[in-house]
């Protein structure tokens, strides 16, 4: 897997994936930028929520849950001082439907923490990563 940044002007990048896909990268005036994209530490939490989210939405397909509604909330703090870590991290399933099995969520989520989704491996190895559950 490969990906190329490049640089367009002041704080503006264009980010290309092995994919084909371009994803515009920004900042906020404040430090340069023209607020043209998103940050690139936001990128890694959008990463972790089509990460986990495939896995659970896939899982939750396989036990034949009808599923309407469903998003993965991420909300992340990060250190005060550079190079302003991750210090937590909670991940926030919410999912709706007709007769959602509660069990079956919680079972889909844990696998994806402990098996299918490597962008939540990498990041529970730096930071503490909770998950939270809404039916």
């Amino acid at each position: 897997m490969d990906a190329t940044v490049s640089w367009k002007q002041r704080m503006s990048f264009d980010g290309k994936t092995d994919s084909g896909f371009t994803i515009p990268l920004g900042t906020i005036p404040a430090v340069g930028g023209d607020d043209d994209g998103p940050r690139p530490m936001e990128l890694f939490l959008v990463g972790l929520g089509g990460c986990t989210g495939m896995d659970v939405i896939s899982i939750l397909a396989k036990k034949k849950q009808e599923v309407t509604f469903f998003d993965v909330k991420i909300h992340a703090e990060r250190a005060d001082e550079h190079p302003k870590v991750f210090t937590s991290i909670e991940v926030e399933y919410i999912v709706g439907g007709k007769d959602i099995d509660r069990a079956a969520v919680e079972r889909a989520v844990q696998l994806s923490a402990d098996k299918y989704c490597p962008a939540q491996a990498m990041l529970a190895q730096i930071a503490p990563l909770t998950t939270k559950i809404t039916i």
